[in-house]
């Protein structure tokens, strides 16, 4: 679904001219929960802002769904770390806003969008607006219209990262009982070891320094998974491993 290969870029002379990142390569298969952790700095919003097409690297290529991409807008779905809903729109309306752009026809998909809804635990507020809602909803409401974009790859940047620790448990529980309706391949960036581990497939680790190359680390802890598993040995085992690579890194 998606390959980054041999990609490396840097900021301007005048922003600094430290490489952000050189000769990083990845991969992301089709229906697969990938995460990206790594150190602040390392290059892990950047990486998500050269495969949507927001910026070009300076060496590499990114193919998506197989294909070299070299007009990357548009062609996935991407959450940025806030929420970034239209305060003046209700909750339908803000999860309709990537049909009005692609200029779909909305009445055919409201039932399509009120069955979501339900399943998002929106049932009741879709006439709310952005400031009625707790932040977990306003998440909840951000990834559907992520999801309605209709994209088979969605890059979520941190989307739990503002959140409290309660609400994000909740979030994380809400997530992996979603997982298997959604049919979607998701590249994830957290900072968060457990929530990696939780919800992922595989992990890649971004090095802190430019020029090492990225690990990938394979979670084989069997699906379906419940927030519980955090509390087992080889969860923690895990847990501790990750740690050590990015002390390592670091």
């Amino acid at each position: 679904m998606l390959s980054v290969k041999d990609l490396s870029y840097r900021f301007s002379v005048a922003e600094g001219s430290n490489p952000i990142f050189e000769h990083l390569s990845l991969q992301v298969q089709k229906g697969e929960f990938v995460s990206l952790i790594g150190a602040s700095g390392s290059g892990k919003s950047t990486l998500f802002r050269l495969i949507t097409g927001l910026l070009e690297p300076d060496q590499g290529e990114i193919r998506i769904g197989g294909n070299l991409a070299p007009n990357r807008l548009g062609k996935v779905g991407y959450m940025p770390q806030k929420d970034l809903l239209l305060p003046w729109r209700t909750v339908t309306d803000n999860v309709l806003l990537p049909l009005e752009l692609a200029k779909e026809n909305k009445s055919a998909k409201m039932a399509e969008v009120t069955e979501w809804l339900s399943r998002f635990g929106l049932a009741g507020f879709e006439k709310a607006f952005p400031h009625e809602l707790s932040g977990g909803m306003k998440q909840r409401v951000a990834f559907l219209r992520t999801i309605m974009t209709g994209k088979y790859l969605l890059l979520l940047d941190e989307p739990f990262g503002a959140l409290d620790a309660l609400t994000k448990r909740n979030m994380h529980s809400w997530l992996l009982g979603l997982w298997g309706e959604l049919q979607k391949t998701v590249l994830f960036i957290t900072h968060d070891l457990e929530e990696a581990i939780l919800l992922s497939d595989r992990i890649y680790l971004l090095p802190g320094v430019s020029g090492q190359k990225v690990q990938e680390v394979k979670v084989n802890l069997p699906r379906p998974r419940k927030p519980e598993l955090i509390y087992q040995s080889e969860f923690i085992e895990m847990r501790k491993e990750l740690e050590r690579l990015i002390r390592y890194e670091n």
